[in-house]
C-alpha cells in the first residue's frame, strides 16, 4: 500500500497467505507434468509455441515502447479458463521477455510478479533488470500479466478503488452506508463478470504459470515476487514442487492470513509509521509548517480527520471525506525514504488547508493519487484485486462481525482501526471459492526479504512465511519502514545479497540482516 511517484499506488491489498498442512516435497527433481494436485487435468498436449513480437500496441503505449527499446519482445499464450476442463473456453496471458545477453553463462528464466493483487507485471522486467545489474545478462526475464490483469483478458468491475478501500467512519450510520456501498460493488462486478469470477484466484494463476513454464521449454523457473506476488510464488512452490530454481519473496506476508481480512492486525505498524513520520516532520517544521513537536504534528492530523467528519474536504476538484482521509494517511506514512516523507508532508499540508476552509490545490503527486483512488482511473486494478482476494478465501457475510471488530480496534487505534477492519465487497461476493485455501508448508529454498517496519505485510508475517518454507532464509532490513525492498528502497546491502543469490543459487548459511 504505497504511493508512487505520479503513478497509481501499487500493492493496494497487503499480501499474505495460508500455512496449514505439511506435504513432503522433492525439490531436486521436477515431477512429470500432471503428477501433482496443483496440475491441470493432463491432456498430454504440449502448449503451443510462443510467437514473440514487438510489445508496443500503439503511440500511447509508453510501457510497450520502453520494452521494445530495451530489446524485449512480447507474446500471448492461450490457457484454459477452467483448468479442470482444458478443452473448454480459453483466455489469453500476455508475456514480455528481455532475453539473456550472456548466453554462454545463461542461468535460466526468471518469472516476475509485481503484487497487488491485480498489478500489471508486463513492464516489470525493465526495473528488475536494472536492479539485477550484471547478473541480469544471465537470465531471460519474464513479465507476466496474471489472468484478468492488464493485457491478460482484463477484468474491470467498473468501480473506483476509493469506493472499496476506505475507513468504516466514526458512526454506525457511516458504517451502514459502507455496507450498502460494498454490497453494490459486489453486485456490479457480478453483473459484469459472473461467468469468470469463479476462476479469478491464486491457484488458477499458479496453474497458468506452470503452463508458461512449459511453453518456454523450461524444466524449472526462477521467481521474484513482491507483496501478493510473494504469496503467489509460495503457492506455486506448494502446487508444483521441484519446478523452481531460485525464489525471491520480497515483502512476504503470513501465508496463514491471506484473504479479505488480511489487513487486520497491522494497526500497530501503521500507528508506529505515522508517529515516526510526525517526528520527522516536527524536525522540519520550518519547511512544512505542521508542528514543531511530534505531538503538534499529530494534533494537526487529528484536526484534519475531525474536520472531514463534519464535512468532506475540498481538495482541488475532489471531495475527500472522513472515510477516505484515514486510508490516504495510512498509505502516505508507510515509507520512510526522505522523498516519500516530504511528499506526504505536502499532502498533509494541503489537507490542513482544506480542513480550515482555505483553497487547497493538490500538487502533482496528490492529484495523481486522488484521481486514481476516487475516479474510474483505478477501476482496471480495483476489479481484479478484489476478485482475486474474494476468490481465494470466503469472508464473513454478517456486517455486525466487521462493526464489532472496528469498535474493538478503534479503542486502541482510533485512526487506523476502522480502516484495517472495515467491510469489503467480499462479504457479498456472488461465489464461494471453488477450492480451499492453499496450505503452504514445504522445504523449497527461497530468499525472503522484509523490512521490520512494513505496515502492509508485516515483519511478523514474513517470519511466518519463513517458517512455512523450511528451506528458506530471511533477509531482514532492520529499522526501515517500507513495502517493496529489493531494487526499490535503495539499500545496497539488500540488493547485493539478493543479486549474489540470483547469481550463484546459494542461500546464506543463516538468516541475514541489513541496515539503512
Amino acid at each position: 500500500m504505497k504511493p508512487t511517484r505520479v503513478r497509481p499506488p501499487g500493492r493496494l491489498v497487503p499480501v499474505l497467505a495460508p500455512v496449514l498442512a505439511l506435504i513432503a516435497l522433492s525439490v531436486a527433481v521436477a515431477p512429470p507434468a500432471g503428477a501433482v494436485t496443483g496440475a491441470p487435468a493432463a491432456t498430454g498436449r504440449k502448449p503451443p509455441a510462443l510467437d514473440w513480437n514487438r510489445c508496443s500496441q500503439g503511440p500511447d503505449d509508453a510501457v510497450g515502447r520502453q520494452l521494445d527499446q530495451a530489446g524485449a519482445r512480447c507474446a500471448e499464450l492461450a490457457v484454459p479458463l477452467d483448468h479442470s476442463r482444458p478443452d473448454g473456453r480459453a483466455i489469453k496471458l500476455a508475456l514480455s521477455r528481455i532475453p539473456a545477453t550472456d548466453r554462454a553463462h545463461r542461468i535460466g528464466t526468471l518469472v516476475l510478479n509485481s503484487g497487488g493483487p491485480g498489478e500489471s507485471t508486463l513492464g516489470m522486467p525493465l526495473r528488475t533488470r536494472a536492479a539485477m545489474k550484471d547478473v541480469a545478462a544471465r537470465y531471460d526475464i519474464i513479465g507476466l500479466d496474471p489472468r484478468f490483469v492488464g493485457r491478460s483478458t482484463p477484468l474491470d468491475c467498473g468501480w473506483p478503488i476509493g469506493l472499496w478501500l476506505r475507513s468504516a467512519g466514526s458512526t454506525r450510520a457511516r458504517f451502514d452506508h459502507q455496507v450498502a456501498v460494498q454490497r453494490d460493488l459486489a453486485e456490479r462486478c457480478a453483473r459484469r463478470h459472473a461467468d469468470v469470477l469463479p476462476y479469478v484466484n491464486t491457484r488458477d494463476t499458479a496453474r497458468d504459470i506452470d503452463l508458461v513454464r512449459r511453453a518456454l521449454g523450461e524444466r524449472r523457473i526462477s521467481f521474484l515476487g513482491y507483496s501478493y506476488g510473494s504469496y503467489l510464488g509460495a503457492v506455486y512452490t506448494q502446487m508444483f514442487p521441484g519446478r523452481t530454481d531460485r525464489v525471491v519473496l520480497d515483502s512476504a506476508g503470513d501465508p496463514d492470513k491471506w484473504g479479505p481480512r488480511a489487513m487486520r492486525g497491522t494497526e500497530d505498524e501503521a500507528d508506529r509509521a505515522l508517529r515516526a513520520w510526525a517526528s520527522w516532520a516536527a524536525g522540519r517544521h520550518g519547511v512544512h509548517g505542521l508542528g514543531a513537536t511530534p505531538a503538534r504534528v499529530l494534533a494537526t492530523v487529528d484536526a484534519i480527520v475531525a474536520a472531514a467528519e463534519k464535512r468532506p474536504l475540498r481538495v482541488g476538484r475532489y471531495e475527500v471525506d472522513d472515510q477516505a482521509v484515514p486510508y490516504l494517511l495510512s498509505v502516505g506514512s508507510a515509507n520512510d525514504r526522505p522523498e516519500a516523507r516530504a511528499e506526504f508532508a505536502a499532502t498533509v499540508r494541503t489537507l490542513n488547508e482544506a480542513a480550515h476552509g482555505r483553497p487547497a490545490e493538490p500538487g502533482p503527486e496528490l492529484a495523481g493519487f486522488l484521481a486514481f483512488v476516487l475516479t474510474s482511473a483505478g477501476s482496471p486494478l480495483a476489479g481484479p484485486a478484489a476478485a482475486i482476494t474474494c476468490g481465494d478465501r470466503a469472508a464473513p457475510g454478517d456486517p455486525d462481525v466487521y462493526w464489532d471488530d472496528v469498535q474493538r480496534s478503534r479503542a486502541r487505534h482510533p485512526l487506523f482501526g476502522p480502516v484495517k477492519n472495515n467491510i469489503w465487497p467480499c462479504a457479498f461476493w456472488p461465489d464461494e471459492p471453488r477450492e480451499p485455501l492453499t496450505h503452504v508448508a514445504n522445504p523449497t529454498p527461497a530468499l525472503i526479504v522484509s523490512a521490520t517496519g512494513d505496515t502492509a505485510t508485516t515483519y511478523e508475517g514474513s517470519k511466518a512465511m519463513h517458517r512455512a518454507l523450511t528451506g528458506s532464509r530471511l533477509l531482514t532490513l532492520r529499522g526501515v519502514i517500507a513495502h517493496g525492498i529489493y531494487g526499490e528502497y535503495g539499500n545496497a546491502c539488500v540488493d547485493a545479497k539478493v543479486n549474489a543469490y540470483l547469481a550463484t543459487g546459494a542461500l546464506p548459511a543463516a538468516d541475514q540482516t541489513c541496515r539503512p
